[in-house]
């Protein structure tokens, strides 16, 4: 049997553990809207250099219409929303806890995709659902010694800005589906890409932060890590989460892009020297565990 989806969305949950992490180091040097930018920057510069080397053109040629409005809306909402959300939760929590909160992102793309590809939602999606629900809570809760209630163990703002990312992602994911169909999946990403850059462009230049995203260019360490997470993220990763994408269902890429909140445990804390805890590595588990039973 050819596995090359399957090989793929494994490939990309790895490259994305990278680049979560090379991504809040960055973003909270820099601030998130600086990281969002400038990594997009390099990615279109890498697709360039790629396209140059393997098609002969520097830039997206031959796309039909459709893949431009599709792959435009996916990047606008992938990339510019979600990523936008994703990217200023890491200032509030941790990268791990963002790419847990992010295994919403399937579910959520399995229920778009019931909707608009009439793809089947079933009892079995909905137990998984409650799965990674109750992952997640396992985490982010924890229980006042006091009075035995359920508190928040991390930020809200953190958990409510890592739930738009994955919301972001999700229905990126749906749009990326649709209006790639047998297009090449690396010129598919760079055409995401560059709605992109022009979205955060015109979102900088709303929030009057070009100052700020000059004086984050001259920060060597934060530079080191974009240039890595730009690499493994924008690039490398939703370049093999599309081939993912051609190559398997929704669902199945989905789950395995999924995997990067056990993937990450063990690098966050070697690196990050972020405590692990029993219930982080169980709740981690659990979440992927409902990703795999909603899509089995």
């Amino acid at each position: 049997m050819n596995y090359t989806g399957e090989i793929a969305g494994l490939a990309t949950a790895l490259c994305w553990t990278a680049t979560a992490l090379s991504f809040q180091f960055a973003s909270r040097r820099i601030g998130s809207v600086s990281v969002n930018l400038i990594r997009l920057v390099l990615a279109f510069l890498f697709y360039m250099v790629y396209g140059k080397i393997f098609t002969g053109h520097w830039l997206p040629v031959g796309a039909p219409v459709k893949a431009w409005i599709y792959l435009s809306i996916s990047g606008l909402i992938g990339f510019v929303l979600g990523d936008f959300f994703l990217f200023k939760s890491y200032e509030f929590v941790s990268s791990k806890i963002s790419m847990l909160i992010m295994t919403l992102a399937p579910p959520i793309a399995a229920i778009l995709g019931w909707f608009m590809m009439g793809e089947v939602f079933t009892l079995m999606n909905s137990l998984g659902m409650l799965l990674v629900l109750g992952g997640i809570a396992m985490v982010v809760m924890r229980r006042d010694i006091e009075n035995g209630k359920r508190r928040m163990r991390y930020p809200l703002k953190g958990i409510l800005l890592a739930f738009g990312g994955a919301v972001g992602q999700g229905v990126g994911a749906v749009f990326s589906k649709i209006g790639m169909g047998s297009y090449d999946p690396f010129a598919a990403s760079q055409i995401r890409v560059i709605t992109g850059i022009i979205g955060f462009a015109l979102l900088i230049t709303f929030m009057k932060r070009w100052k700020v995203l000059y004086a984050g260019i001259s920060d060597r360490k934060a530079s080191r890590a974009l240039l890595i997470g730009s690499f493994f993220g924008p690039f490398l990763g939703v370049s093999l989460g599309m081939v993912a994408f051609k190559f398997t269902t929704v669902g199945i890429a989905s789950t395995l892009m999924a995997t990067v909140p056990v993937f990450i445990l063990l690098p966050s804390h070697l690196i990050m020297k972020e405590k692990l805890t029993t219930s982080e590595l169980i709740g981690a588990v659990i979440a992927v565990a409902g990703i795999a039973l909603f899509f089995l």
